[in-house]
């Protein structure tokens, strides 16, 4: 207060001398009024950052009472109110306001305010509400505030505030609002506030707050208003909230809240509106007595652990508009579980009912068609949900959002979907949808994404598609569209960012209106039939950053317009049969990181700049007569171009060349068939495998396998078969993976293995002797890897095979060991190498382990580069629409699109984890419906450890007194299990880092032999 009084003082004695050489038109103003009007001015300086043109009406000629956003008092003539709002001022908040004395109201709200609050707000002691928020403030909440004890709101949301919630305001004894949401406030939420008894809200939501909330909050018997979301609070709701039964906004979403709620919700909160508790770790069955909560609008428990079924009575709740239960284990996965929805078409208000991510199964219900036609909103992904959708989805006119993907619906979609002619979005991806795409999907003209990906649609594109011309993403990818794309259809679809029509059977010329869709990011037309050029038109689309092309028939060269796409950081051209010479113009595409033109029919000189630079960034195998480049690529050097005068001589040079080159390799030629159809034993000898540059032929392949006979097979996989065998000058065994090139991705697979493994050397990766691309005795294409063989097998036959890997148990010691193993793989993959290596198929056949039990991780066929070790940014990340995993393994975010990244290794190197703790397969016919093997693990810890776990991997230790006792041993299941399940979270920021797991797990193995 003292600071203020001389503030005042000083200010006031400066205005008298103003005063007395002022004009006589403000000299009839009394001092105490000039001295309000020189602070506005002042504060107008500040608040505008002295831009002339802001506050127009803040001038002389015009009395200060009346300019905008002022009001005075009518006795005193003094400023009791300051208002302005939705401006761009863009200044501060300057100390002349703590001379407006007889303020009552400061709304400063969106105004683009920066800096600090000013410590001389402390002297408006008549201050009754201050309201500051949508701005962009820093520092701490003033302590001077404290001084102004009439101050019944203080509303600083959405700012940058940073500190901790003061606990000076339990002295604000008229306080009725508090209102600090959306800030960068840390710490924990102060007991103190449970002494404001006036408090009627409080919302502290949107800030870094931690600990528990305070029991104290349950004395505000007048709150109606708790809002404490997306905070880092932990613990249980305390009960004494319970007791606040005027509460009628209670939102606390968003932290890592546990525990169970209340049976008798109706009786402890008659009065609620808003429930919003979503995003927490509460359990137990669905609070049916909400169905008595008539003023109930908003009820949002997702995402976390509630389980059982849905009341049939929610009816009731007339007034209801969002129903969120998402993300739970709600359903059993039987017929009835959808019988709830017909209670809830009752609901004539609802807007949004999001029930994605549980374990409904049942026929999607005629009734749907029931619904208001307020209804918005409806998600219904990843459930079990089967059978037909029935045509009275068509009476859902309202619907601006369908989310049904991720079930088992099959059958025609149907035509009565064209009747939501107010959808925005469509996903019915991930189903078994087959027919035809209905042409009635050209009636939904405002459409902005359409998602049909992986479903057994048939039949051509429909032309009708051509009237969504507001698509912004189309993908309908692995399904079994066939015929060419229609012209004049997507020249309309101007607005396009994303469309993918991969992994179909479309064929003929890609139509030169693609050209028209200028906005397009991410074009994906790999693995169809196209044939032609590419065509010239592309060239307009300078917003590309993914172009996918590969396993095509483009024939034709790589034309030279690509060089002006300078978005482009993804470019995959190969499997193709395109010709010509690579344009020295792709080396201008800064942002490019990712190219591969392998197996084509390119010829000539590689560039040397741009993405050429770098060697993990290129693939072009498969190009024979390619050269140049720099030294990494290991290829001939080109020729000089002969002068003019050279030419003649040298042309007669070249045909006696080709003549005598084409008698020797006839020779050559029936000289190898002669010996091979003997299979002497003397033949020529192989170099040592040792040696990188050696080159394996399909003969001495077949040699090596006694003609892949079945006797030498010992697996097959997604992509081809794997047979042991020995090839001469080479003391030991070998396994060769012959690919199955008439499997769909089957050559995209060993290029994408060559490449991540042929330059990586880890003692825990399988290690690639060689690739063998060629031709077979048939004339077919022939490509192959050679691998060091591992007499262990693989870690799925010691776990689920034991007659097929040598009859003996992997003991929980050795289970810990090959835990590490593959932890250091990864740590390797992920963190050491140049690119960051994305394995995308971590699961137990793919982890082989040598002849002491040391664990190596192979099969890279899915593998992906992205760059950077620690940041990946958009640009590097690879969209996992691509990529396929394994069931069981495949994190969630990749089945939602999400990116490739190092923390979905991570998710499936945790359930591989859990596989190797329980000996079940997460896959196994236990998990059905909601409950999967990270559920069913996490529900065990720690008590219950020992029912879960594989018992073979005990036997041995138990026995072993000497050195493990049972206690030690439960302990460190739990821990092992512990990490499993962190590192299989649902959320990728949630789980662990590679670095932390090799610690974790070293602490266990230290604990498991002390």
């Amino acid at each position: 207060m003292r600071n203020c009084m001389m503030f005042l003082f000083y200010f006031a004695a400066s205005q008298m001398l103003v005063y007395y050489f002022i004009p006589s038109t403000t000299a009839s103003l009394s001092l105490s009024s000039q001295t309000d009007k020189l602070a506005l001015l002042a504060l107008k300086e500040k608040l505008t950052n002295g831009v002339p043109d802001s506050l127009p009406s803040w001038n002389e000629s015009l009395h200060f009472c009346v300019w905008q956003g002022i009001t005075c008092g009518r006795r005193h003539m003094r400023v009791s109110s300051l208002h302005l709002e939705n401006q761009t001022l863009g200044g501060t908040l300057g100390p002349s306001l703590g001379n407006l004395t007889f303020l009552r109201l400061l709304r400063l709200r969106n105004v683009n305010l920066h800096g600090e609050v000013p410590k001389q707000v402390g002297c408006l002691k008549r201050l009754q509400v201050v309201d500051l928020s949508n701005n962009n403030l820093k520092g701490e909440v003033p302590t001077e505030l404290k001084n102004c004890t009439k101050l019944q709101s203080i509303n600083l949301l959405h700012n940058q505030l940073n500190g901790n919630v003061p606990t000076w305001l339990e002295s604000m004894m008229h306080l009725t609002e508090l209102l600090l949401g959306i800030n960068n406030l840390v710490g924990t939420v102060p007991s103190s506030l449970g002494n404001i008894s006036s408090l009627q809200r409080l919302i502290l939501g949107r800030n870094q707050l931690e600990g528990t909330i305070p029991y104290t909050l349950g004395r505000l018997q007048n709150l109606i208003d708790l809002t404490l979301s997306s905070n880092h609070l932990s613990g249980e709701i305390p009960h004494s909230l319970y007791n606040l039964s005027n509460i009628q906004y209670l939102v606390l979403a968003g932290n890592q809240l546990f525990g169970r709620l209340p049976s008798n919700m109706n009786l402890v909160f008659p009065s609620l509106k808003e429930f919003l508790v979503g995003g927490n770790n509460l359990s137990g069955t669905f609070p049916s007595s909400i169905s008595n909560l008539t003023e109930l609008d908003a009820f949002d428990i997702s995402y976390n652990n509630f389980n059982g079924n849905i009341p049939l009575t929610l009816g009731r709740l007339n007034k209801l508009q969002r129903f969120h239960i998402g993300d739970n284990n709600f359903g059993s996965g039987k017929t009835n579980d959808l019988y709830f929805m017909s209670s809830l078409t009752n609901c004539t208000q609802l807007q949004k009912l999001i029930m994605d991510f549980n374990r409904f199964g049942g026929l999607l219900p005629n009734f749907i068609g029931n619904f208001s036609t307020n209804l918005t909103l409806l998600s219904m992904i990843y459930n079990q949900i089967y059978g037909e959708i029935p045509g009275t989805i068509g009476q859902l006119t309202g619907l601006s959002f369908l989310d049904i993907g991720y079930n088992f619906l099959e059958g025609p979609i149907p035509n009565s979907i064209g009747k939501l002619k107010n959808l925005v979005r469509l996903v019915l991806q991930n189903n078994k949808f087959s027919s035809y795409i209905p042409t009635s999907i050209g009636n939904l003209t405002i459409l902005s994404e359409l998602y049909l990906v992986e479903n057994n649609l048939e039949g051509s594109i429909p032309v009708t598609i051509k009237y969504c011309r507001q698509l912004q993403i189309l993908t309908i990818s692995d399904n079994k569209l066939s015929g060419d794309v229609p012209n004049q259809t997507f020249g309309y679809l101007e607005g396009l960012i994303n469309l993918d029509l991969s992994n179909n059977f479309l064929t003929g010329f890609l139509p030169s209106e693609f050209g028209n869709m200028k906005h397009l990011s991410i074009l994906n037309l790999y693995s169809n039939r196209f044939s032609g050029e590419i065509p010239k038109e592309l060239v307009s689309c300078l917003t590309l950053t993914e172009l996918l092309l590969e396993e095509n028939f483009f024939h034709g060269d790589i034309p030279s317009f690509l060089g002006s796409l300078r978005n482009l950081n993804l470019l995959d051209l190969s499997n193709n049969n395109l010709s010509g010479t690579i344009p020295h113009e792709l080396e201008n595409l800064k942002l490019l990181n990712t190219l591969n033109l392998s197996f084509n029919d390119l010829y000539g000189e590689v560039p040397k700049e741009g993405v050429f630079s770098n060697v993990t960034a290129i693939s072009l195998i498969g190009n024979k007569n390619l050269c140049g480049g720099i030294p990494q690529l290991k290829l001939p050097p080109c020729f000089k171009v002969p002068t003019k005068k050279h030419k003649r001589s040298l042309k007669k040079k070249l045909v006696l060349i080709i003549v005598l080159g084409g008698v020797l390799i006839s020779f050559i030629a029936s000289i190898t068939v002669h010996f091979l159809m003997r299979k002497s034993k003397k033949l020529p000898s192989s170099p040592s495998l040792r040696n990188e540059k050696l080159r394996v032929t399909y003969g001495e392949l077949y040699e090596a396998t006694d003609g892949f006979s079945s006797a030498n097979l010992v697996g097959t996989g997604s992509f081809g078969s794997v047979y042991k065998g020995s090839l001469l000058n080479f003391e030991r065994p070998i396994v060769v993976k012959v690919l199955n090139l008439e499997t769909r991705g089957a050559t995209k697979s060993f290029i994408a293995e060559c490449n991540a493994l042929g330059k990586m050397k880890h003692r825990n990766l399988v290690k690639i002797l060689t690739c063998c691309s060629s031709v077979d005795y048939n004339g077919e294409d022939f490509k192959a890897i050679v691998f060091e063989f591992m007499s262990n097998g693989s870690l799925e036959k010691l776990l689920h095979d034991n007659e097929g890997s040598g009859n003996f148990n992997l003991n929980l010691t050795q289970r810990l060991d090959i835990a590490l193993d593959v932890a250091h793989a990864l740590d390797y993959l992920h963190n050491d190498t140049e690119q960051v290596v994305v394995h995308c198929d971590i699961k137990p056949s793919n982890v082989l382990l040598d002849d002491e039990i040391v664990a190596h991780l192979g099969d890279f066929g899915l593998a992906r580069l992205i760059h950077g070790a620690t940041e990946h940014s958009s640009k590097d990340q690879v969209n996992s629409s691509t990529i396929k995993g394994t069931i069981g393994y495949v994190p969630p975010e990749y089945g939602a699109g999400g990116p490739v990244s190092p923390e979905g290794d991570i998710y499936s190197y945790g359930i591989l984890l859990l596989e190797m703790l329980t000996g079940k397969r997460p896959t196994d016919n236990m998990f059905y419906e909601n409950l999967t093997l990270h559920k069913f693990c996490k529900m065990r810890i720690p008590e219950e450890i020992l029912e879960v776990v594989d018992s073979r991997c005990l036997i041995p230790l138990v026995e072993d007194q000497t050195r493990v006792v049972e206690n030690n041993i439960k302990e460190c299941l739990v821990m092992f299990a512990k990490i499993g399940v962190a590192c299989s979270e649902e959320f990728p920021t949630q789980r662990m880092l590679t670095k932390d797991v090799i610690i974790k797990l070293l602490e266990i193995k230290q604990k498991l032999l002390s």
